[in-house]
């Protein structure tokens, strides 16, 4: 696990140390080791950067940027099965000096060119300069578990893992791209490609980005595509036979991610998800794992939850419990390691988590992705009952529903956010296709224009989440749409950038079994009701589980970890509202109406707010504000 940072600069007027300062911004993510280089060819002058935390053969062999024959080569990430890989560049004939993974990729980009990718199981990162073909190439793995930003504009395009690499160049224009601002109030990320400022994008996940050192022209090729997995035909086995290739692949998932020559542990918070890999994993070891909790005093607590299980598998336990003063410590730090606006909020208690497993291990394994591959929102049930009211309604009537929304429900005060939430989305679609968009896509804060103070902002609809709105046609069912949007959109934007930064702030190596591709690709195909019975989600996953562990001790309902962010921002924490969302606070960043907003606040500190997380989500973006604009 790496930073990674670079410059095209076709003006060849960079500085030889620009690289340098742009790579010491990064030393947080890899402080093991530290190598740039600039490279002055005929087109353009490349600089390459690269922090190292050194997890796959930690000797100065595993040093970057590195090179074989024409190849330059920076890289983010862990290749897991880069061992078969290498037998394999073995029998064609090609000898390695160091035992790193990064060589490997070296060298299977060589074999094989862009069909390389193809091979890796893992997470990633890396761009290669060929200096042969005069290209730059940068690889992002298919889940998107690990960053990467872009920025190009007047000859200079600039890359890395976090944008305070790209901040740090002094060409680089710091103007807020503020049509993405309804995007991110929506969210609460900015989805890629789109990025905060202007000129600047992310590559999407499952893409290779080439930039052409001949011509200066930018080109994008998707090698992996999850939506290609659910438009094949269902697997026609048993729920038997699909239970075991799932087991299977889960096993053999979890021990690729145990690849490592530095002390590994896993996140276990006692739901279903961590419990399968934590229970996987010590089953087939005598020596204890090491597992990391977090426990809350104030809101959904799972701890004693994963104390039980971890007794019950016989774990190396760690817990910790999260004071409000941890919680008020972390919220001051997240603006500068998540370093766009990101208004997350389990982003503290998983900083925290982090924290303590960094004093134990240098890997920590999570378990994120689990209700993406197997379906276990509850808005997939939400979904499904939807629909079969949806059938019943006749289609000559269905328009006096989609005014309901704006003329009654939004206006019942009584009514919680949740239920808010799904009425106003039922009423609003006419068919099957606009439910799943308005669940998926939906949210009530374009209905208030007055936060804004520009028009402009005012009229701007969702249309920015373009590469992620699917329509039915080629799914099986609509449950599935919903859930490759998922994939697509709120799970590499939201979960896995927040465990990135995360684990990252701390120097730790964060690593997720359920992301391995071979599982999606499996489950994408399996029929849905062994995943989804129309109430309960996560079926084949959970059997695998109680193969482990009691169901009785399971059988529990689903809460989850969630801090009381809006409770403390009434009371110890309310001097943040007075500070970033003062009158003069909110008119320097020039974006939000001061007087509407005043008004919410204190609305909100009334608890008359039905949906307060805005309050919380614009209180992120102005601290992210003050920390990188001023």
């Amino acid at each position: 696990m790496c930073g990674i940072t670079g410059l095209i600069d076709f003006t060849h007027s960079t500085k030889e140390d620009e690289i340098e300062g742009m790579t010491k911004t990064l030393h947080h993510r890899g402080p093991d080791s530290f190598g740039f280089e600039n490279f002055h060819l005929d087109k353009a002058i490349i600089g390459f950067g690269q922090t190292r935390l050194a997890i796959i053969d930690v000797s100065p062999g595993g040093h970057q940027p590195m090179h074989f024959e024409h190849l330059t080569l920076i890289f983010n990430g862990e290749i897991y099965n880069y061992q078969e890989i290498k037998e394999e560049l073995y029998k064609s004939g090609h000898t390695f000096l160091s035992t790193s993974d990064t060589e490997v990729i070296l060298h299977a980009y060589a074999e094989w060119g862009d069909k390389a990718v193809e091979k890796f199981i893992g997470m990633f990162v890396f761009a290669i300069l060929d200096k042969k073909e005069l290209k730059v190439k940068i690889f992002r793995d298919r889940a998107g578990i690990k960053p990467i930003y872009y920025y190009y504009k007047n000859g200079l395009f600039l890359f890395g893992s976090e944008l305070k690499s790209l901040m740090n160049n002094y060409r680089f224009d710091k103007i807020i791209n503020k049509s993405v601002i309804p995007t991110y109030l929506q969210y609460g990320y900015i989805p890629a490609p789109l990025s905060i400022f202007e000129n600047c994008y992310k590559i999407l996940p499952g893409n290779i980005l080439t930039i052409d050192l001949e011509n200066q022209n930018i080109s994008n090729n998707q090698y992996w595509d999850v939506k290609e997995f659910y438009f094949k035909p269902k697997l026609d086995i048993s729920f038997i036979e699909a239970k075991k290739i799932t087991h299977d692949l889960l096993i053999s998932a979890c021990n690729y991610r145990m690849v490592s020559d530095v002390p590994v542990g896993v996140f276990l918070s006692g739901g279903y998800d961590s419990t399968a890999i934590t229970s996987i994993l010590q089953s087939q070891r005598t020596e204890k794992l090491k597992t990391f909790t977090i426990g809350l005093y104030d809101g959904n607590n799972e701890a004693d939850d994963a104390k039980n299980t971890a007794k019950f598998l016989g774990t190396d336990h760690y817990e910790l419990y999260c004071t409000f003063k941890d919680a008020e410590n972390i919220i001051h730090k997240l603006p500068y390691f998540y370093d766009e606006p990101f208004a997350d909020s389990s982003a503290i208690p998983t900083i925290l988590v982090s924290q303590l497993a960094t004093k134990h291990v240098k890997v920590a394994l999570s378990a994120d992705g689990g209700d993406e591959v197997f379906g276990g929102y509850s808005v997939y049930s939400q979904l499904d009952k939807m629909m079969k009211i949806l059938n019943f309604i006749p289609s000559n009537i269905k328009p006096t529903f989609n005014n309901l929304g704006n003329s009654i429900f939004l206006n019942l005060p009584f009514l919680s956010e949740s239920t808010l939430h799904k009425m106003y989305s039922f009423c609003k679609a006419l068919n099957r296709n606009e439910i799943v968009q308005s669940i998926e896509l939906f949210h009530l804060l374009n209905e208030k224009p007055q936060f804004y103070i520009n028009k402009y902002l005012k009229d701007k609809s969702t249309n920015f989440i373009s590469p992620y709105i699917v329509s039915e046609k080629g799914f099986q069912n609509p449950i599935d749409v919903i859930m490759a949007t998922d994939y697509m959109m709120y799970f590499p934007n939201d979960i896995l950038t927040k465990v990135d930064r995360a684990t990252m702030s701390v120097s730790l190596e964060g690593r997720e079994p359920l992301t391995d591709h071979r599982l999606i690709e499996l489950v994408a195909q399996l029929p849905l009701k062994y995943k989804f019975d129309g109430i309960t989600g996560k079926l084949i996953l959970k059997e695998i589980v109680h193969e482990y562990i009691p169901k009785s001790m399971m059988d529990r309902p689903k809460t989850g970890f969630s801090i009381p962010i809006n409770k403390w921002l009434r009371n110890d924490l309310s001097y943040l509202l007075d500070e970033y969302l003062s009158h003069d606070a909110i008119k320097e960043s020039g974006i939000f109406n001061e007087n509407f907003l005043l008004k919410e606040v204190r609305r909100f500190k009334d608890n008359k707010m039905h949906y307060s997380t805005n309050i919380w989500y614009i209180l992120m973006f102005q601290m992210w504000f003050k920390e990188w604009m001023r």
